[in-house]
């Protein structure tokens, strides 16, 4: 199924003609209306109909708005949105892959990345998408990006949270509950109990680390990854080893230098 076919069944409310969709577009122009920035040019990427970039336009009172979007048919319906929305800034749409932002677009005062977008995207991709995106912001620009924790809303929603058998021995077992999730550190907090007697042995916070994200934050500071599962090394008692070789010192220097400022540590 293509993107396009999988959209026309399953609409997210951009589309100007829905009241639904109304509604969310003077959500995120007040949104817009509170932050504090300050552009005159504008780009969405993944724009869809151009929901989110024509509510900061008008918010934001930008002269200049880029839409890209890999759907052409959408961006059709961003001109409906000017309408909506009483503003007439310098409009250019961009049917491409996002991917290749740089190739695609010239420079703006902010990006925006909206309507929960991401998992389109492989770790890999969200890096040359990110990159890419710098690459075209002003020295000032900002990028904001619209998404949700789906770790906290589908794993620690699940059954997961209640309970979990960590351990079993022959005469006691080792039971875990989700106790907490930290937002912005991306950390659960998870106790431990042992049965029979329910009796609390630690409290813990932990990290749910996936492997695909691991890869492409080393490759952010290496030139090569790999990844060696266990069909592939054929070592009974190894799980899968990432490999990263080639460092790249000037990346690595430079965010080590700043990482004392990194929220949290």
């Amino acid at each position: 199924m293509s993107l396009e076919e999988f959209y026309r069944h399953l609409r997210w409310w951009m589309d100007p003609e829905d009241g639904r969709a109304l509604r969310r577009f003077e959500a995120i122009v007040r949104f817009f209306e509170g932050q504090e920035v300050d552009a005159s040019s504008v780009l969405d990427v993944c724009a869809g109909t151009g929901i989110a970039g024509v509510a900061a336009a008008k918010a934001l009172s930008a002269s200049r708005l880029t839409l890209v979007e890999a759907r052409g048919k959408d961006l059709e319906k961003a001109k409906k949105w000017l309408e909506v929305a009483g503003i007439n800034p310098e409009l250019r749409l961009v049917t491409g892959n996002v991917l290749e932002l740089p190739s695609l677009v010239e420079e703006h005062d902010l990006a925006v990345l909206w309507g929960h977008t991401m998992p389109h995207f492989d770790p890999f991709q969200a890096v040359r998408l990110f990159s890419g995106v710098a690459l075209v912001l002003g020295e000032d620009g900002v990028f904001l990006v619209e998404e949700t924790d789906r770790i906290k809303r589908f794993l620690y929603g699940s059954a997961y949270r209640h309970f979990l058998v960590e351990q079993k021995a022959r005469d006691y077992a080792v039971v875990s509950l989700h106790e907490g999730y930290d937002v912005r550190r991306g950390m659960e907090e998870r106790g431990y109990y042992k049965l029979p007697g329910f009796e609390r042995i630690a409290g813990m916070k932990l990290r749910p680390w996936d492997l695909a994200s691991q890869l492409a934050l080393g490759r952010i500071f290496f030139r090569k990854e790999e990844l060696i599962t266990p069909e592939e090394h054929g070592i009974a008692g190894v799980s899968e080893v990432l490999v990263f070789r080639r460092p790249n010192k000037r990346i690595a220097g430079e965010i080590y230098s700043e990482s004392q400022s990194f929220g949290g540590f």
